[in-house]
């Protein structure tokens, strides 16, 4: 596989400093009641993983995920107002204002959410991926899943019939060490979650460091590779998110130390260095790009402030029985 070049990286640093800000932002509007709903679930911390994994995609590929959502909406290049409209609920949202947070989609991108229910989506990945396979296409489904979702009865169901028909699909767990609260060490009795392709007779994928956006994106394309042309396959990223499950959740505040480990690992100063190292006099460069982000974001607010809220008719528009 090809060295990535420095253009390739820029855009990779700069997809992961636009949804740091961007989530950044929705935290402190969430405490201020201008983005509503009971949960705001961030993806502050994974954004390697999520845009590594994308990067290895073509544009007619399949992106489907939960619903910590945003980051994964932006690094497959929804547009950020768009995005921020929907977390406002206006009319100008991706969604029209009626998925909110956690059911982001946009069809132009064939990104299709976004889902509250854990691993919900995964008979939804399979079924993409059955029509690709039925209809002779060329495409691959990237779905994305946090370690909780391996324990769910839909986990199994959907690889292993992914497994019998052969759908091309990359079964990809965000293990971010915790299913909500809960350790995946104490959740699951086999701990290293990749190996549970086994038990479907499906390809083993790699286990690979998470915040480090370079490694997610070679062993990404490796793995999109071996779906487009052979079926299934089980990956695994090991990441950390820096808020708890949502941004209520006040549990990591007694987890000093972890966080403390993985900020030092954190997926901007990664990347920076790696950049640093490479091209030793980027740095404005690199500047620059965090000048965008927050810019892009202050956009992406203003937009949403000045979108219109949903109409009475929008709420049974595209409603079809």
């Amino acid at each position: 596989m090809a060295e990535l070049s420095k253009d390739q990286l820029l855009e990779m640093y700069y997809d992961i400093v636009l949804i740091r800000h961007f989530e950044e932002r929705c935290k402190e509007l969430f405490a201020q009641r201008k983005i509503g709903g009971v949960y705001l679930h961030l993806y502050s911390g994974q954004e390697a993983t999520g845009v590594g994994a994308i990067r290895a995609l073509r544009p007619s590929d399949h992106v489907i995920t939960a619903y910590r959502d945003h980051g994964i909406a932006l690094a497959r290049g929804v547009d950020p107002k768009r995005v921020m409209a929907e977390m406002f609920g206006k009319a100008t949202g991706v969604s029209g204002g009626k998925g909110g947070s956690m059911h982001l989609a946009d069809r132009s991108r064939n990104f299709w959410g976004g889902y509250a229910i854990v691993a919900g989506h995964l008979p939804l990945a399979a079924g993409i991926a059955l029509e690709s396979r039925y209809n002779n296409k060329d495409d691959v489904v990237l779905c994305f899943l946090g370690d909780g979702a391996t324990n769910n009865g839909y986990f199994h169901e959907s690889l292993n019939l992914s497994a019998v028909w052969d759908l091309p699909v990359v079964w990809l767990i965000e293990n971010n060490l915790y299913g909500m609260g809960t350790s995946t060490e104490i959740a699951s009795g086999q701990p290293i979650l990749v190996k549970r392709a086994i038990a479907y007779g499906m390809k083993e994928g790699p286990r690979v460091n998470g915040m480090d956006v370079i490694d997610v994106y070679k062993a990404s394309v490796e793995a999109v590779d071996y779906a487009r042309k052979n079926g299934p396959i089980l990956m695994e990223c090991l990441t950390y998110r820096y808020e708890g499950h949502g941004v209520s959740d006040r549990i990591y505040q007694t987890r000093v130390e972890e966080m403390k480990k993985y900020k030092e690992m954190d997926p901007i100063i990664v990347l920076r260095n790696h950049l640093c190292d490479q091209y030793g006099d980027i740095g404005a460069e690199l500047d620059n790009l965090d000048k965008r982000a927050v810019m892009t974001v202050n956009e992406a607010v203003q937009f949403a402030e000045e979108s219109p809220d949903p109409i009475a008719e929008d709420l049974v528009r595209n409603v079809y029985a």
